[in-house]
């Protein structure tokens, strides 16, 4: 191989033009035709003994030479990409510029890289670090949630439904005089007042009894994921056949004892305080991070080519799809109950990932800058953590892991560590959603 020219001929792309030798091609297609001539047949010829002469002959010369070029672009275009050292971002996109038996060939390699981040003032940024102040209201939560868990239900056959009552109904649905699919269900319990139901449904529900038949009318929303019912009127036929409630039993020593490792409620609720004002400091601590990652990210405008964007994307459409599959879906079961379509599901990652692909090319910056360096403690120790997580010997994690992207990831971790840990706490800035995750 010869690197014949490298040219930046734009921004995050370069052009390189290989020469391979005569020699190397002449190699190249011999091979090509040994690996084809079991399968070449001609008249007088027994299948798999027609020289190569006779093959190019009958065939023409260049019969080979199409197998010989592919067999020799991948192991070219890398040792010219490793020749000048670029990084690149996507496979490069090929071209054959000549090829000739005498001359050899000639390639024409464009090559998208990695952008050149320029990033400044990335210390001392301003972020908001609030902790939250637990409340006997959040306490409260904590012990209700206790008293749900020990409730016992309560049926009720002398009174009608009312909000938060938990009944059993038969009901049917109809357009008109018409029933719809799905619309029919028997014995179907509902909790009135959980938004199960279309909206306006579960409000028709209260103020019946048992035994009570009685017609619910309500429209579909716009916006219903089933597009022929969105916005059409209906009337359920129903039947309340049980009533019932869920009781909650007081807050006493007794229950804490039965219920929880404590004795008393006065240690059970210094626990939960405890819990509250731990998970409050490290949220604060979470959204300083995130508010400072977003910093990070409004400061990168160097251009960055789309690609990486779609890479990302994919990635992250790839994982949905895996977190599906492992609750018994799909993407094409998710996309039937949404009514979207793949160009529309990777619309709604787009951002996320624009941001997540900043954010990686300028800590990656941050720690070239700052000249941040990975350890053998450091790579040892994070083997280590992996492995006892995942209940793996240590060199079954190296095995499968991308040493060089595992490393990566820890010196964009330690420039995370170094830019928090010279950020400013500024309580005065309102806090943002946060979109580095």
């Amino acid at each position: 191989m010869s690197l014949k020219s490298s040219t930046k001929t734009d921004v995050n792309t370069t052009e390189l033009f290989i020469e391979i030798d005569a020699a190397t091609f002449e190699n190249a297609v011999e091979a090509a035709y040994q690996k084809q001539k079991k399968n070449i047949t001609l008249p007088g010829f027994r299948k798999g003994k027609v020289s190569r002469k006779m093959a190019e002959k009958q065939y023409g010369e260049g019969v080979f030479y199409e197998d010989a070029i592919n067999s020799l672009v991948g192991p070219e275009i890398d040792a010219a990409v490793s020749e000048t050292k670029l990084v690149l971002v996507d496979r490069p996109s090929v071209e054959l510029v000549s090829v000739d038996k005498e001359k050899g060939v000639e390639l024409k390699a464009i090559c998208v890289t990695k952008p050149e981040i320029e990033i400044s003032d990335y210390m001392g940024i301003k972020a908001p670090k609030n902790v939250k102040e637990i409340t006997e209201e959040d306490i409260d939560f904590q012990i209700k949630t206790i008293r749900q868990r020990n409730a016992r239900i309560v049926s009720v056959d002398d009174r009608a439904a009312q909000l938060n009552d938990e009944v059993i109904i038969d009901f049917e649905g109809f357009f008109g005089d018409e029933p719809f699919e799905g619309g029919k269900g028997e014995d179907h319990p509902l909790r009135l007042g959980s938004g199960q139901f279309i909206p306006g449904f579960e409000d028709q529900v209260v103020g019946h009894n048992i035994g009570d038949k009685f017609d619910v009318v309500v429209t579909f929303p716009e916006n219903y994921q089933m597009e022929d019912y969105a916005g059409k009127e209906a009337t359920f036929k129903c039947e309340l056949k049980s009533i019932s409630y869920e009781e909650l039993p007081e807050i006493s020593d007794e229950l804490i004892k039965d219920a929880t490792e404590f004795e008393t409620v006065e240690e059970y609720t210094a626990d939960i305080r405890t819990k509250l004002e731990d998970a409050a400091v490290k949220q604060a601590e979470t959204s300083f991070e995130n508010s400072i990652m977003n910093s990070i990210i409004e400061k990168v405008d160097s251009p960055i080519p789309n690609c990486m964007f779609e890479r990302r994307i994919d990635d992250l459409v790839r994982n949905f799809d895996m977190t599906l599959r492992q609750q018994g879906m799909n993407l094409d079961v998710y996309f039937q109950y949404t009514g979207m379509d793949m160009e529309s599901f990777r619309d709604t990652h787009r951002e996320r990932a624009v941001n997540e692909v900043k954010l990686r090319l300028a800590l990656e910056k941050i720690a070239e800058l700052e000249k941040i360096e990975i350890s053998d403690e450091d790579i040892n120790n994070g083997l280590t953590e992996i492995a006892e997580a995942n209940k793996m010997d240590v060199e079954a994690v190296k095995k499968l892991l991308p040493m060089d992207d595992y490393v990566n990831d820890l010196l964009v971790q330690k420039a995370v560590e170094l830019v928090k840990a010279n950020a400013v706490v500024d309580n005065t800035i309102e806090e943002k959603a946060d979109d580095a995750e």
